[in-house]
């Protein structure tokens, strides 16, 4: 398990820079959750990713025995606006949704919505994300067989009207609707899209 976070992190910082911040999250019955925090100050982002949630693959809940090797295996980023907001309070949420396949036996993939039940951080008009396709800022780990490969999944957080919307819709039609009206995905501050 140590050794598959190990090579996670380093494939972190490979992308994404040194962490100028880290917190740990430990939930009764859980392995540890990290939340490490990359700033990228030339476009003006600060970037969140989980660490530990791949410690573990996740488990079909329907499945009558989990296999400790084989199964998805993922860890969650978040890329907000830097400055506008306290997004760093979003860590205890982050480390939440990482840790729900463990606590819940929830598979995450790319087009589902996780919710907080909360706000991300004070303020914020959101409290639920959509799991973005993985691939573009941080590529796929790949482990060692019969392991399934480490995917680094981006979150964009949607409001209560757009994850409504998507429960009837789809993933897909919101980000259809996201990119129409040019949303900035980044912004701590944005309102919701029209959904008409």
């Amino acid at each position: 398990m140590g050794e598959v976070l190990a090579l996670v992190e380093a494939r972190l910082r490979t992308a994404l820079g040194e962490p100028d911040a880290r917190a740990a999250v430990t939930f009764l019955g859980t392995d540890r959750i990290e939340v490490l925090r990359f700033p990228d100050a030339a476009l003006g982002l600060v970037r969140y990713a989980t660490l530990g949630m791949s410690a573990q693959p996740m488990t079909d809940p329907t499945a009558a025995l989990a296999d400790p090797v084989k199964g998805p295996r993922a860890e969650l980023l978040l890329s907000v606006r830097a400055g506008l907001a306290d997004t760093d309070k979003v860590l205890r949420p982050l480390a939440v949704l990482a840790a729900s396949p463990q606590v819940e036996g929830v598979v995450v993939a790319p087009g589902a919505s996780l919710d907080t039940g909360e706000p991300l951080w004070p303020g914020a008009p959101f409290t639920s994300v959509l799991v973005a396709e993985p691939g573009g800022l941080v590529e796929d780990l790949e482990l060692d067989a019969p392991m399934d490969p480490v995917r680094f999944l981006p979150l964009l957080p949607m409001t209560p009207n757009e994850a409504a919307w998507k429960r009837v819709h789809g993933a897909q039609a919101l980000q259809e609707r996201w990119l129409a009206a040019g949303t900035d995905l980044r912004d701590p501050l944005r309102t919701s899209v029209t959904l008409g």
